[in-house]
């Protein structure tokens, strides 16, 4: 395992790089409404993320064909946006999303309620964004990094949701997916010892009902098998010699 630690320079640019995907989804968010369609959303993402000189992560990563993966109610991930996917009142909708900017990559998650939902969706939504906060406590210089996985597995299990097991975070920098891999799970191991400047892609995914998951027809979506829904929360989050740094937030 190579994990790369990032010098000051590379860190800054990542900083910009996760700004400015913080506002690409912050204004993705707003843009949400009932009637509109998957697609409607991919290309407003794209021209957000152009209108700030920034490339797309995903377009065309290993085929991807969209800038944005849009996945719909029991769609967990990598949704691929159509015009004949339109949102109703109720849907919930995860928007995955990255940026390269001079060079260094962000990515973050977000599920957004469309309209008005059920409680229980909320509960699902509200509860996935609050294992992530849970998970980072441990995201510091000194802690193991399996740390943050069980404690993601230790909130997230008192609700009897699944986890899902089959995707998992990453590193971040240069590349969209770097070492290390970071599990939503419990594991046997502790894992490495984390310093500062390593960046990381941390992103519970998060069933109401089992963990078990399929891929589609298309070879890219990935959606429950039970056909219960699904949330995503992910941030690019920085590891100090204090606290963490979410690199994909808003800052007001």
């Amino acid at each position: 395992m190579a994990i790369t630690i990032k010098s000051a320079k590379e860190i800054e640019l990542m900083m910009e790089s996760g700004k400015i995907l913080a506002e690409v989804l912050e204004r993705l968010e707003e843009f949400i409404k009932p009637g509109i369609s998957t697609l409607d959303i991919d290309r407003e993402g794209e021209r957000i993320m152009r209108s700030y000189n920034t490339i797309p992560s995903f377009l065309d990563y290993n085929g991807y064909p969209a800038s944005i993966c849009v996945s719909v109610n029991d769609q967990v991930v990598h949704g691929i946006p159509t015009a004949e996917r339109i949102l109703q009142e109720g849907d919930i909708v995860s928007l995955d999303a990255g940026v390269i900017h001079k060079g260094y990559h962000s990515d973050a998650a977000r599920t957004v309620a469309v309209g008005e939902i059920s409680e229980e969706a909320r509960l699902l939504i509200d509860r996935t964004k609050q294992s992530f906060f849970e998970g980072i406590k441990f995201a510091r210089a000194g802690c193991h990094l399996y740390e943050i996985s069980a404690a993601i597995d230790d909130y997230i299990s008192q609700f009897g949701y699944g986890i899902v097991r089959d995707l998992v975070g990453h590193g971040i920098g240069r590349n969209l997916h770097e070492d290390p891999q970071i599990p939503n799970f419990k594991q046997k191991r502790r894992g490495v010892k984390l310093q500062p400047g390593m960046t990381l892609a941390i992103e519970p995914m998060i069933n109401m009902g089992r963990a078990d998951v399929v891929w589609e027809d298309d070879d890219w979506t990935v959606s429950t098998d039970d056909g219960s829904l699904s949330a995503h929360y992910e941030n690019t989050v920085l590891i100090t010699d204090g606290d963490p740094v979410i690199l994909t937030l808003p800052t007001k």
